[in-house]
């Protein structure tokens, strides 16, 4: 047993799930949830439902399984997975990967794990995210546990307690109680294109290990993963934050748009989107790396940089992009002509921001597609 106390970041337990449920079946969202996730169904009968469930697993079985499943049939045109034989039944893992939809790139993960008969995850959630009580309910009670990657001040010791908390939560879900997580590689997700792992977020796993880092790293059986969509979430909006971050040197959320960028993300067209998870990282693996701590960490990213890009699907609308952007034909071999002009017509969305330069809204937004195929070519050495 722990004798560090979790309960500020756990998800729920047994005895809180009852009441948590109870009161998402009661809330103003509940409407729409019963809407999106069964249409057809009067919301007193899932409400009911829902307000039944006894524990994480059981909600996770229930309304989070359908929802993913609800995402897939309504806003994919196709769903590929790649890598989960790799993986033992009963085996727990620390899956890293990369990021591009708050909530999605793990529900989508849990999802598949759940189809392949694995355990179903326990997913970070930014501290930011739970500020909203229901928001909070739904994602505690769906195993998705606390992350503040700022110290609660502005000192460094906060910091240094909150990534030595995290890790020994990690640590202690992943070997004491044999459970899996998912975890990006960076902090926030990606919004430019380029996948790359904070060497910060490897050290912050080693700060409950001990001295040896190959040792201690290679206890947590970690598994880089990577996630693709051919219709990039949130795109116009990430572009729109890089554009006022660029011009203004930085970029203030409005109140309410994390949960706008959630809803988005589930509802909006993604086209294709593929999931794979790499092969494990072994105790081999880490004992190649420089043992020198600096050093070491350098190298992981690295390590891990280029597995979760080896994995990334290119999709038509990366290599249109970066076409569009060079000037050339280089790739057209990889999509036809509608989809290239679906690809034009989404790019033109960019002039409904008046108060932008458009050119420039229009070059970040491509280079959000296009970069994904620099990325490849920088870890791959060739296309994905």
């Amino acid at each position: 047993m722990p004798t560090e106390n979790f309960d500020d970041i756990r998800p729920y337990n047994e005895q809180e799930v009852p009441e948590a449920v109870n009161r998402i079946a009661g809330s103003e969202i509940m409407p729409a949830i019963a809407a999106y996730v069964y249409p057809g169904e009067p919301v007193q009968t899932v409400a009911r439902r829902i307000s039944s469930v006894k524990n994480c697993d059981e909600l996770l079985h229930t309304l989070g399984k359908d929802a993913v499943k609800r995402v897939l049939e309504t806003s994919t045109t196709q769903f590929t997975t790649a890598g989960f034989e790799q993986l033992e039944i009963g085996r727990p893992y620390l899956f890293v990967s990369n990021h591009r939809d708050i909530v999605l790139d793990a529900a989508i993960l849990q999802y598949v794990l759940n189809q392949y008969g694995h355990e179903v995850c326990h997913i970070t959630f930014g501290a930011n995210l739970m500020n909203n009580p229901l928001i909070a309910d739904l994602g505690k009670s769906l195993k998705m546990f606390r992350t503040e990657r700022n110290g609660s001040g502005s000192g460094r010791m906060d910091f240094y307690r909150n990534m030595t908390h995290l890790s020994a939560y990690i640590r202690h879900i992943v070997t004491e109680c044999g459970g899996s997580i998912w975890i990006a590689q960076r902090n926030g997700r990606t919004k430019n294109g380029l996948d790359a792992t904070d060497p910060a977020v490897l050290k912050m796993f080693s700060l409950s290990g001990g001295t040896d880092l190959a040792a201690s790293m290679s206890a947590l059986h970690i598994v880089p993963v990577s996630i693709s969509y051919e219709w990039e979430t949130c795109d116009i909006q990430k572009a729109v934050e890089l554009y006022q971050t660029r011009r203004n040197g930085g970029y203030v959320k409005a109140p309410g748009e994390d949960l706008q960028s959630m809803v988005g993300g589930i509802l909006s067209p993604k086209g294709h989107v593929h999931l794979e998870v790499c092969k494990p990282l072994t105790v081999n693996d880490w004992q190649s790396l420089n043992p020198e701590k600096t050093v070491f960490f350098q190298e992981a990213a690295a390590m891990l940089d280029r597995r979760i890009n080896s994995a990334f699907h290119l999709m038509p609308t990366h290599y249109i992009a970066h076409d569009i952007r060079s000037g050339t034909r280089r790739y057209s071999a990889f999509y036809d002509k509608e989809k290239e002009e679906m690809f034009h017509m989404h790019l033109a969305k960019v002039t409904a921001f008046s108060d932008c330069d458009t050119a420039e809204l229009r070059g970040i937004l491509l280079d959000i597609y296009a970069n994904s195929v620099d990325n490849c070519l920088k870890y791959v050495g060739s296309e994905c």
